[in-house]
């Protein structure tokens, strides 16, 4: 891109075209400020964008952000008619749909004012409402076209998948006219993700042409269900018939391979990777990393994470978090201050290990000193997360009070496992007075929840409060009947 914009550069007189040209190829490359830049620059330059120029600016405004922007670009072609231009209002509805529920409802506005509508006007209203979570406008919608292709049967597929409601979308895919790849995938995944793979195994044998997505899918399904044999089986058979796995299959397949602690497919899949090109990307050494981590071999992650040419913040954070999971606090603060020495910016994540690490370690002080670093140094304000890990610490060393009185001025609403948190502390430093105020904070949140009641009758009996512990036990009994 450098050198296609200083050869646009040297340009005297550029037209519609070329900056249209370049527009397009920035959006591409994800230069979102520079594509504005440019589009400003023509302006200036008393160039008028055409009915290309402002769908290619369009695709530079993303998610929430990029609200006013598609405003702004609206308001630009409703001054130059270029509404009337059926590919315009498109653009628009579809990138007022993707700014979420705000832009929306003036996403509905526009399609409802368009004097003709195609396929796409209607496909990217029902994506857009779908994606909003409205399922069932979308379906309405849906059965309203008066022309369907195979985007509008699969957009409202992967919404029924997504939102786990499989009756229907197998309803749904029975019913098309035709199905392709995108059709069969959206099944076999719905179904991996409701725990489901013997109907997704179903569907993948009875596929006409499977895709390396496909396999990626149906492999890290049987993965994350714990299915060691058939995962590996499968890995094994995809190879065989000659798919080389991308990136993409590597980190979903480690992902899924951490999440279930399945060692003997991950180191398969690092044996492949080591056969491959992507042995150097940073993307898949972080997965392999992580799943080494997870699955508890350190040597492993930590040879490879040695290993790395180029490291970034996940590199760290993946081999701190398997060190502080681990019970290693020592390493995992090493790596911290190694991390700092070479000049490698910390985030949230960083800090979770880190404090995480101190509370095993029983270091007070220095998990105190951590936490009010975050934000005085770094400019990381701290979530509920890192609340958890720092009212942990203070449990853990007996500083209930402190911990007590930090949940009570948190910016952020304490949920229940923080609470949880300082009731675990409660009953083993045995402080009966917090115990019954905590619990008292938790049954407002989880008013059904007996396990609470439990621990504290614990404490009481622990306590030799056994007028106290009768009551309680009693409660639950009467709660247990209510229920």
């Amino acid at each position: 891109m450098t050198l296609a914009i200083t050869t646009f550069n040297q340009i005297q007189e550029p037209n519609v075209l070329l900056y249209n040209t370049l527009i397009r190829a920035l959006t591409r490359n994800s230069q979102y400020c520079d594509a504005f830049y440019m589009f400003f620059e023509m302006q200036r330059n008393g160039v008028l964008g055409d009915n290309f120029t402002y769908p290619f600016l369009l695709k530079a405004c993303c998610g929430r952000s990029g609200f006013s922007r598609v405003q702004m670009i609206h308001t630009h072609v409703e001054k130059l008619g270029f509404c009337r231009d059926i590919f315009v209002p498109n653009a628009l509805i579809d990138s007022y749909s993707k700014c979420g529920k705000c832009g929306l409802d003036t996403a509905l506005v526009l399609f409802g004012s368009m004097r003709e509508r195609d396929v796409v006007s209607w496909n990217s209203m029902v994506a857009g409402l779908v994606k909003c979570g409205l399922l069932n406008e979308g379906r309405r919608l849906f059965d309203e076209m008066p022309e369907r292709d195979i985007v509008s049967w699969n957009t409202v597929l992967d919404g029924y998948s997504k939102a786990g409601e499989m009756n229907a979308a197998f309803e749904l895919f029975e019913k098309m006219p035709e199905r392709n790849v995108v059709s069969w995938s959206t099944m076999i995944g719905g179904y991996c993700k409701a725990g489901e793979v013997e109907m997704a195994k179903v569907l993948f044998d009875k596929m006409p042409v499977k895709n390396l997505v496909t396999w990626t899918i149906m492999i890290s399904g049987y993965a994350e269900k714990g299915l060691a044999k058939e995962a590996l089986h499968l890995y094994k058979q995809m190879e065989k018939i000659g798919l080389k796995p991308d990136a993409g299959t590597f980190i979903s397949v480690l992902s899924a391979c951490a999440e279930s602690s399945l060692l003997g497919l991950g180191k398969k899949v690092h044996v492949s990777i080591e056969k491959s090109r992507l042995k150097y990307s940073i993307r898949v050494c972080n997965a392999l990393v992580d799943m080494y981590s997870k699955c508890g071999n350190l040597v492993k992650a930590s040879d490879v994470f040695e290993k790395m040419v180029l490291r970034d913040v996940v590199s760290w954070n993946s081999m701190l978090q398997g060190f502080a999971m681990h019970g290693h606090g020592e390493k995992a603060l090493d790596l911290f201050s190694r991390m700092n020495r070479e000049g490698v910016l910390p985030d949230g994540v960083t800090f979770v290990g880190v404090l995480c690490a101190c509370s095993h370690l029983g270091l007070v002080d220095r998990g105190r000193q951590y936490f009010s670093m975050m934000e005085r140094d770094y400019g990381i304000i701290p979530q509920v997360e890192h609340y958890g890990c720092i009212i942990d610490l203070l449990g853990r060393g007996g500083h209930l009070k402190e911990a007590f009185e930090l949940i009570k001025i948190m910016p952020i609403e304490p949920n229940a496992i923080i609470w949880g948190t300082l009731l675990g502390a409660c009953k083993v430093h045995d402080d009966v007075e917090l115990a019954e105020e905590v619990v008292d904070c938790l049954v407002k949140l989880e008013p059904s929840n007996d396990r609470n009641y439990s621990i504290l009758s614990n404490i009481y009996a622990t306590a030799d409060h056994w007028d106290k512990f009768a009551k309680v036990r009693l409660q639950i009994k009467s709660t247990s009947v209510l229920n």
